[in-house]
């Protein structure tokens, strides 16, 4: 279309929005057009949108001088871009002038339009790729999301997903560490006994976690994912990168998990949030008519499951799951929390290894070493913890008691009132030391006898004690003369320091009251 038409069509535009009642914002996101130029428009008639569009036509272009080497470059690479022209023309001409890019792309543009030499790219021919048959072909892909967690965080999650090309029938698995040939496997297991067999195909990116090397189209794969690929008998293709032809169907399944699962949801842990992936498979990803097909997969899955091959569990393979390790040594698992030993959490980001063994929970560290082993209760929201496992806090708050009673003269007195308040505040003992302590190390001799003091009257609380001590001190303390300060009264006569105001007799106001 010519410019000047599809300009003045956009001017009517404007006009007949403006004419409707629509503001200029209205008008700019309706348009797309600058805010500025909509205003200049609607201040303008036909004949004035003509004279302009006229002086624009006729005025001269700052970059007529290059307009050969511009359309030469066009003619031989149709493709360029603007930015790539301009950065060319300041390669080949020491010259030329300091302009925006803008003036460098409506340039271009007019010489496109001047030697109709339009944009040409190259495409890649694609062609429909007809239905596999039922059992034939599953496709796999990993995906990883940022959630909340419930204490206002955030954390990374890791996702597995398994399709089945023909029904379209669908698995996912989650995990916080990122994948490994092992967690693969796993995942893998998961998703055999969730569909109750194995295809005869699965379709790969090539995912170095699954190869380990590409050598011009030979594809190997790593030790432990090989010995599994031929342990279960399936065939495995390695799709190119952006192949939506081979895996787009489990693609489109990533993104469908990220924008209707994940989105918004609340990370507590792994266990609840597998567990809520499988819920909304059943209600929702595999229970709902497929877009394309047209068909339930939870009901296509029927035709499909006895056309699988039949799949036997690998005993070898045993989930090693890593799990976050809290302020009060403790992690969680499948609803429950279980105590560590004290010392385990060392700062933010500290983790144990968790190994199911039948009806045992064995827990490691980084280098799987066992720091101990719970049995796995039936019940939920359960805490678990092992006594010896608790730090033992009486035998350090004895050894301040002693340390703080051996710094008095009567140290049998002084032990005797330390323990008496133990059984009052023992769980403030250190706060309670921490005030005696303070009063033994700068006033000593008066700490002394406050503590005497305080045994008799039964006085068991350290900030009582530091009050009698502060106050014992205030009053052996010589009273200073008060500093008067002289006031001039109403009367203007000066007062001599030593005059004292005339005070009220009780008296007095014993006869107010009689009255």
């Amino acid at each position: 279309m010519n410019v000047f038409i599809a300009k003045f069509i956009m001017f009517q535009t404007v006009h007949r929005l403006a004419a409707e009642g629509y503001s200029i914002s209205k008008i700019h996101s309706i348009t797309g057009l600058n805010r500025r130029t909509i205003k200049n428009y609607l201040q303008m008639d036909e004949k004035a949108f003509e004279a302009f569009q006229d002086r624009m036509s006729s005025r001269k272009k700052q970059l007529l001088p290059y307009e050969e080497f511009v359309k030469n470059k066009l003619l031989l690479y149709s493709e360029t871009s603007a930015a790539q022209m301009h950065d060319w023309l300041k390669e080949h001409h020491a010259d030329f002038p300091v302009v925006s890019a803008k003036t460098v792309f409506n340039f271009v543009h007019w010489i496109r339009d001047k030697y109709n030499i339009p944009v040409i790219q190259n495409f890649r021919e694609y062609e429909i790729v007809p239905e596999l048959p039922y059992g034939k072909q599953a496709q796999v892909d990993f995906g990883e999301y940022t959630l909340r967690t419930s204490r206002d965080g955030r954390i990374k999650v890791f996702f597995f997903c398994m399709m089945l090309s023909r029904s379209r029938y669908k698995y996912l698995w989650f995990t916080t560490r990122h994948f490994t040939s092992e967690l693969t496997e796993f995942a893998h297991e998961k998703a055999f006994e969730f569909f109750g067999g194995i295809t005869e195909e699965i379709v790969y990116d090539q995912d170095k976690v699954l190869l380990v090397n590409e050598n011009n189209g030979d594809l190997i794969l790593t030790a432990a994912f090989r010995q599994y690929v031929q342990a279960k008998g399936f065939k495995t293709y390695f799709c190119r990168k952006s192949d939506p032809e081979s895996k787009g169907k489990v693609e489109n399944v990533i993104k469908y998990v990220k924008s209707n699962f994940l989105r918004n949801r609340i990370f507590h842990n792994e266990d609840t949030l597998n567990d809520d992936a499988l819920a909304w498979l059943s209600r929702t990803a595999n229970a709902l008519p497929h877009s394309f097909t047209r068909k339930i997969p939870r009901e296509e899955m029927y035709v499909e499951q006895p056309l699988l091959k039949p799949f036997i569990p690998e005993k070898k393979i045993v989930p090693v799951m890593t799990y976050l390790v809290r302020k009060d040594n403790t992690f969680s698992w499948h609803g429950n929390f279980y105590s560590l030993p004290f010392g385990t959490y060392e700062g933010k980001g500290s983790e144990v290894v968790v190994r199911q063994e039948q009806d045992d929970l064995v827990v490691m560290d980084r280098e799987l070493r066992v720091l101990c082993k719970h049995v796995i209760p039936a019940e939920k929201g359960l805490k678990v913890i092992k006594s010896d496992h608790r730090r033992d806090k009486t035998h350090e708050v004895e050894m301040l008691m002693l340390n703080v009673a051996n710094q008095f003269e009567n140290i049998e007195a002084a032990r005797y009132w330390l323990c008496e308040i133990y059984k009052l505040r023992a769980r403030y003992m250190r706060d309670q030391l921490q005030v005696i302590q303070e009063m033994l190390t700068n006033h000593l001799q008066v700490a002394n006898e406050a503590m005497h003091f305080c045994n008799k009257n039964h006085i068991f609380n350290a900030t009582d004690f530091k009050a009698i001590v502060l106050n014992h001190i205030k009053a052996s303390k010589p009273k200073e003369e008060p500093d008067v300060h002289v006031l001039n009264p109403l009367s203007g006569h000066k007062l001599d320091k030593h005059t004292q105001p005339e005070k009220s007799h009780i008296a007095d106001y014993e006869k107010l009251f009689t009255k």
